[in-house]
């Protein structure tokens, strides 16, 4: 027989979804506790007219403040900001249309390149290094910044209307929606030229459409239907096109799908079949097959605009490169052959390995001796100075064909100094700024020859590119590896040199060879003539888009499991919620000032002040209800277990995952799951101050399902008194516009925080 419908039941404090007679008094034997994700919803609006203009008139402050604090001296500092080095760089290749790598897929990336085209950026600076001016070098900054800043002021008002969509008062909008408008780290990543703004929005979305469509389950295959859903694929498909943590906001969303799905399979839903299967397919075509093609078409239009070789062919097959065209690079990479005098250029700083015939002091201002040797150094200075001209030598000299033999990654070599004629060595003597370091020196070529032929060969360390490929100029970037002792030819530009050596730059050789500040790069061929000179464009082949894009996606994943070696201000995700640390991002030390990444602790710790209730109260209500004692009313453990519930779960699914992740984790992969944990805070801590108690449970005077307007909002009050003047607290590090005193940096070392100038 089929099932009465059009009963009533409550599941928010003022909204009503049909029910089945047949179902149990008890909320809990109809809800899974473990499955039960998704939110409570209804089919028809809760506020009136008067309340709507409050809610509105609140969601426009809250974003106004978004406003200011990702806007606030958006152009300070005028420099190149920690990640700024890798997305403003592949920014410029997109508009260079040159070939680039990454592990992300493209789709924010080309946003920022879309905004740069716009206002007229031409792709030359290649944000080298962090600390390169834009002021210098005439980059148009400040629009690719605020393009991050837009995404993450918008991204505020989508959290407000979700808790909206979800019957929330507007005190829990606002409190929701503040924790992340005033909290540091989101401000400090949304307002700089990144990815995770995108990210972030993206996700805001996906959910908040997916409430909105949740909400129509009852009109289902209407218009409005339909364009929910839509927008909830569209949305899904702009984080998983972001990056690729993006699939878990997928599961998110998958999983509250997949109980909706268990629940209309139900037979007391009276759906046949037949409408089952619509049902399904609807929401498989647009919540997956759309979204996917969407992801693949971001791809396609990648591989349309990155049409010319670059700095990305050595990590793909030669079949791939062969799609592309020559670059600017190309024309100036010329290959290498043994016995052609180059110039070799330090990629970091952009010096020039250097030797003159000036010797190391016999003793070093703390008493340290050298070897007395020819110095080696670095110079930021070309001039055509012959001094920093080195002849590429083989290992051992034969009688065959001295041309023509060119040089491959991974060959061992020497260097002949051309203006002294010598051989570069470095041997075990400290080096004049860093002890542990070996020294780099230029012997004869009568000690060369003979007793100290071993100290004189050195080993190219392939960092872009394969063993065996042959080396080029511009576009090879090597390591220079001694083979005796196993240490790669590094400069630095902190501290330079005395005057005794012109107060150049050290070289020296670096025990850690695998930092990349060990990368240098063959920068020219001096004197190069003959055909080798000569540029002769390569033809351009076809390869199917699919077998293209499986082979990137393919060293994409191989390439990101790679990312597991250390780094100073990588973070467990253990830490990740009490913000126990964070990360540099920025520096002036000439003025002492410093932007450093970390949140406004007070509002995480409230997030997790709120799980722990919220598992208090679970437990509490279970062993009741186990009891036969029903003391929350059904509107309440409606909240608890559908509303709070599906926040909880999307906010562990973007949270724990990262324990089993091997690679590099930083602070900010925690911000999707903070601003979960935001939405689900706000809508626990009002329910604290509701009363949830039945009405046989209730005193005299107390009715069911009611809000303690005055305590909750005295409390909300106070919430955002602590969040603002924490976020104001910690602005100094996270603008970077203000000089702070070590006693002030030091008051700002909360947890494990350990910021610079604390001396």
């Amino acid at each position: 027989m089929a099932p009465k419908k059009n009963a009533k039941k409550s599941v928010g404090f003022s909204k009503t979804v049909e029910i089945d007679h047949n179902e149990s008094v008890d909320l809990i034997d109809e809800v899974d506790i473990i499955s039960a994700a998704k939110t409570s919803i209804s089919s028809s609006s809760s506020t009136n007219s008067t309340s709507s203009h409050i809610y509105t008139v609140a969601n426009i402050a809250i974003t106004f403040c978004a406003f200011i604090t990702r806007f606030y001296y958006i152009w300070y500092p005028s420099e190149v900001v920690f990640d700024e080095v890798h997305f403003g760089k592949f920014a410029s290749y997109y508009i260079e249309r040159t070939y680039f790598f990454d592990l992300h897929p493209p789709f924010a990336k080309m946003l920022i390149a879309f905004v740069g085209w716009l206002v007229g950026f031409n792709g030359k600076f290649k944000f080298e290094n962090i600390g390169d001016s834009y002021i210098d070098n005439s980059i148009p900054y400040i629009p690719l910044r605020s393009l991050s800043a837009i995404l993450g002021t918008l991204t505020v008002p989508l959290m407000f209307e979700t808790l909206k969509e979800c019957n929330y008062s507007v005190w829990t909008c606002i409190l929701g929606s503040a924790i992340v408008a005033f909290d540091n780290a989101h401000v400090a990543e949304t307002r700089l030229i990144l990815l995770d703004a995108t990210l972030i929005i993206s996700v805001a979305a996906s959910i908040y459409c997916y409430v909105k469509f949740t909400k129509l389950r009852n009109s289902p295959f209407t218009f409005n239907w339909y364009k929910w859903l839509t927008l909830t694929g569209f949305a899904l498909s702009c984080v998983i096109s972001t990056k690729y943590v993006g699939v878990l906001t997928f599961f998110s969303v998958g999983i509250a799908v997949a109980v909706d799905l268990w629940n209309l399979l139900d037979y007391k839903t009276g759906l046949t079949i037949r409408q089952f299967t619509r049902h399904f397919i609807a929401r498989f075509v647009l919540l997956i097959v759309v979204p996917f093609f969407i992801y693949l078409g971001w791809f396609y239009i990648h591989f349309a605009i990155l049409t010319k070789s670059g700095p990305g062919d050595a990590f793909m097959s030669s079949e791939f490169q062969e799609t592309l065209g020559d670059s600017i690079l190309a024309r100036e990479a010329k290959e290498i052959n043994y016995y052609d005098i180059i110039t070799i250029k330090h990629k970091n700083t952009d010096c020039f390995l250097h030797s003159h015939p000036y010797n190391y002091p016999l003793r070093y201002d703390d008493g340290r001796i050298s070897s007395q040797g020819q110095q080696v150094t670095c110079v930021k200075d070309f001039n055509e100075d012959a001094a920093n001209y080195w002849e590429i030598l083989p290992v051992r000299e034969t009688d065959d064909k001295r041309l023509n033999r060119p040089v491959h990654q991974g060959d061992t070599f020497r260097l002949r100094h051309v203006h002294t004629n010598g051989y570069l060595l470095t041997h075990d003597v400290a080096s004049p700024l860093y002890p542990t370091n070996e020294e780099f020196t230029v012997i004869s070529i009568e000690e060369g020859d003979s007793n100290r032929y071993a100290d004189t060969l050195f080993k190219f360390d392939p960092v872009d590119g394969k063993p065996h490929e042959i080396l080029k100029t511009k576009g090879s970037i090597i390591k220079f590896l001694h083979v005796p002792t196993a240490v790669a030819m590094w400069t630095h530009d902190d501290v330079l040199l005395p005057e005794w050596a012109f107060n150049q730059q050290e070289v020296n050789g670096n025990k850690q060879i695998q930092s990349s500040e060990n990368n240098w790069v063959v920068d020219k061929i001096v004197g190069l003539s003959g055909e080798r000179a000569k540029f002769v464009p390569k033809p351009v082949l076809k390869l199917p888009f699919f077998r293209k894009w499986w082979e990137l996606q393919f060293l994409m994943f191989e390439h990101n499991n790679k990312l597991s070696s250390e780094h100073p201000f990588a973070s467990q995700p253990d830490a990740w919620p009490l913000c126990m640390s964070g990360v540099s991002f920025w520096t002036n030390n000439d003025l002492r000032q410093q932007i450093f990444f970390v949140g406004n602790i007070p509002g995480w710790w409230f997030e997790c002040a709120m799980i722990l209730v919220f598992t208090i109260i679970v437990v509490f209500d279970q062993l009741t209800a186990h009891r036969d004692i029903h003391i929350l009313t059904k509107e309440a453990r409606s909240k608890l277990y559908l509303t709070n519930l599906f926040f909880l779960s999307a906010y562990l699914i973007h949270y724990l995952p990262f324990f089993l992740m091997g690679r590099q984790k930083f602070l900010h992969h925690y911000l999707p799951a903070h601003l979960l944990a935001a939405l689900f805070s706000a809508s626990v801590f009002e329910f604290l101050f509701t009363n949830n108690r039945r009405l046989e449970w209730c005193q005299k005077g107390e009715k069911p399902n009611t809000l303690n307007t005055l305590a909750y909002v005295s409390f909300v009050f106070l919430l955002l008194a602590v969040l603002i003047s924490s976020f104001v607290f910690f602005a100094p590090i996270t603008y970077g516009n203000v000089s702070l005193t070590p006693k002030e940096v030091i008051s700002r070392e909360w947890m494990n925080i350990k910021l610079h100038f604390s001396k």
